[in-house]
């Protein structure tokens, strides 16, 4: 049940960023004109936009989810520095929780990152897999060069209650 939680919770995480990424594409001028308001170069919309879309999307597919969650965590805790930093408002005091909040979530997430139902699960399972395989094929070498050199081949004995 909670590795339903935990994906549930990882594509909530991971719309906030894919809508917020494109409305700053597609209102590139008005981001832009925020942006320089608050002392950041307007011509970071387009690159942020495209961080928050992409970001948003491998978190929600779970590609490198570990990774762009931590990336994600540092990028909202910038916006609480450079956005809403004005404490004595309220309004920009409850954005910069908001957000803290986001922060805290996506840091779960950086801790939880390699779930089931992800795209870095099947590609551990299936590294484990390739893994186990080289293992036996390496045995199986190991066996045939000692066959082939004339050493006995030792069997494992085994007591008859264990199969």
């Amino acid at each position: 049940m909670s590795m339903i939680a935990v994906f549930i919770g990882r594509l909530f995480i991971a719309l906030i960023f894919v809508v917020s990424g494109i409305n700053k594409l597609i209102h590139v001028t008005d981001t832009g004109a925020m942006m320089s308001a608050a002392g950041v170069p307007g011509w970071l919309a387009i690159p942020t936009g495209l961080f928050e879309l992409i970001a948003g999307a491998c978190i929600a597919l779970g590609i490198y989810a570990r990774l762009f969650s931590l990336l994600l965590a540092g990028f909202v805790l910038l916006t609480i520095l450079f956005f809403h930093r004005d404490f004595t408002d309220p309004a920009q005091a409850m954005m910069a929780m908001k957000n803290l909040a986001i922060a805290g979530g996506l840091l779960c997430l950086f801790g939880y990152g390699n779930t089931r139902w992800s795209y870095d699960a099947l590609r551990r399972k299936r590294r484990d897999e390739i893994d186990a395989h080289n293992a036996e094929l390496r045995a199986a070498r190991a066996e045939g060069r000692a066959e082939a050199a004339g050493a006995p081949i030792v069997v494992e004995k085994r007591p008859w209650w264990r199969f």
